[in-house]
């Protein structure tokens, strides 16, 4: 009996001390687990998705990126030239901002101060011709579809400074006195319409003011480039994705 009671006794203490080490184990574990919110787990899962999104922004970017290298190979497989290419496109940029020499179809226009004796002394004004005079032409030639103008060889674009100087008109801020010739290419009949026809400006000119006006159709004509200075001081150009 003793021999038994001391065995339970054993046997009782020794689950008295596992209760107590089994008790400690689950308090340490639990005191392991954080609880975790609903705006937690919300919050978790925009971040996983900004970052997903950011992922096929950048897989399309490559996408975009290897199609130019396509193209890029493609072109080398056709034996073209890139510079070349680029070469052409710059030529066109230069022609259409009129920084290059051109030449094609078009009229010549020669303007004259009025030297009538019988006419000159009524208004000295009106025998003259003023920079104002040459816009109103060139708007007509503008208006028929010139491509390209040039002023006693001067070139003549829409930031080109024409302006009275005295006897002379300054082109490019540079001198030219009359005669004026007015070159212009474009469609011919169109062009010689747009000086001679009664309700344009230099018919006006020729016939009510007695402006010796002489204009003419050429099948080639070349105007120069243009040489004057532009530079913006305001303005500037918007880069891509602003």
């Amino acid at each position: 009996m003793r021999k038994i009671s001391k065995i339970n006794i054993i046997i009782f203490i020794l689950c008295i001390f596992l209760g107590i080490v089994l008790s400690t184990q689950m308090k340490r574990k639990v005191e392991d687990y954080t609880l975790v919110s609903i705006n937690n787990i919300q919050l978790t899962k925009n971040q996983i998705n900004n970052v997903n999104d950011e992922i096929e922004q950048m897989k399309a970017l490559i996408d975009k990126k290897n199609e130019g290298l396509v193209k890029l190979k493609n072109l080398d497989k056709n034996d073209e030239n890139i510079y070349d290419l680029i070469t052409e496109e710059l030529n066109k940029t230069k022609a259409a901002a009129g920084y290059m020499d051109m030449e094609g179809p078009g009229i010549v226009i020669k303007m004259e101060d009025n030297q009538d004796s019988e006419i000159v002394g009524a208004d000295i004004n009106d025998d003259v011709i003023h920079s104002i005079d040459i816009l109103n032409v060139l708007n007509d030639l503008r208006v028929a579809g010139a491509e390209a103008i040039s002023i006693n060889g001067q070139r003549v674009l829409q930031v080109s400074e024409i302006k009275c100087g005295g006897p002379i008109i300054k082109v490019n801020g540079k001198s030219v006195g009359s005669p004026f010739i007015i070159k212009a290419i474009g469609d011919p009949k169109l062009l010689y319409a747009s000086i001679n026809a009664a309700s344009s400006y230099g018919y006006t000119l020729k016939n009510v003011y007695k402006i010796p006006i002489e204009s003419k159709i050429e099948d080639n004509i070349k105007i120069p480039a243009y040489s004057g200075k532009f530079s913006y001081r305001k303005a500037k150009p918007i880069k891509e994705g602003e």
